[in-house]
């Protein structure tokens, strides 16, 4: 299986997914837009992963690779390829798809329930509430034909599916200690006071066993993709 990777930042990494791939023998490939922009022929490869990242979707006019990113997913998904958005990610399938990216009424960053709301039968599904890391300003609104799989207090459009093979969380739940500290080292400037904006030291008291239930629920979204 090959497995391609769009890294917006050298901070935000797989995570927990990292080795959810390695025990399934996955190839990993990656477009790294902070280093270089090529992106492969979509035809050759079996699943996009799209992470997050401090940008915009909207910044087209500064960051014009955006523009190849969104009709690389386009392509990707009408080929039936299994696509995971995270965060940034999934704002870029959203509107890669037609939907409007903007601000969202409040931030939401730190450790945050989130919400199953009513879906068919044959699209994922979260428990009714679990617990997820959060880190966004902006949300997107839901493309045409897709359907709402969860909401937060701060945050009306948790996730999305579009047909079978594509999901856009905008929550993380591959999130590590790791991964959350390298968040916290070169983002810390968006934690400004909010209702749904948590503490550094509230971050990092966090135990363990919160990113193992995460990352568990992220094998989840994975193992649904992949069947």
């Amino acid at each position: 299986m090959q497995v391609h990777v769009l890294q917006h930042v050298s901070f935000e990494g797989l995570g927990s997914i990292a080795p959810f791939l390695d025990a399934r023998r996955a190839r990993i490939s990656h477009t790294r837009f902070f280093e270089a922009h090529r992106l492969p022929d979509s035809g050759s490869i079996d699943m996009v992963v799209v992470m997050g990242g401090p940008m915009s979707t909207n910044d087209e006019e500064t960051l014009p690779w955006l523009i190849e990113e969104k009709q690389f997913l386009r392509d990707a998904i009408v080929r039936g390829i299994p696509v995971l958005g995270i965060c940034l990610g999934a704002q870029l399938i959203a509107a890669a798809l037609g939907a409007e990216v903007s601000r969202n009424p409040v931030k939401e960053i730190g450790w945050f329930p989130v919400h199953a709301v009513p879906a068919p039968a044959e699209n994922f599904h979260f428990p009714e509430e679990c617990m997820a890391f959060h880190w966004h300003g902006e949300t997107f609104d839901l493309p045409p034909g897709a359907v709402r799989l969860a909401e937060s207090a701060g945050c009306k459009n948790q996730a999305f599916q579009f047909n079978r093979n594509v999901l856009g969380l905008q929550f993380h739940l591959e999130t590590t200690i790791e991964s959350a500290a390298a968040l916290l080292d070169n983002c810390r400037n968006d934690l400004t006071a909010g209702p749904y904006v948590q503490s550094e030291a509230e971050l990092r008291a966090v135990p363990s066993s919160s990113y193992r239930e995460i990352n568990a629920a992220m094998n989840e979204v994975l193992s649904y993709l992949l069947r």
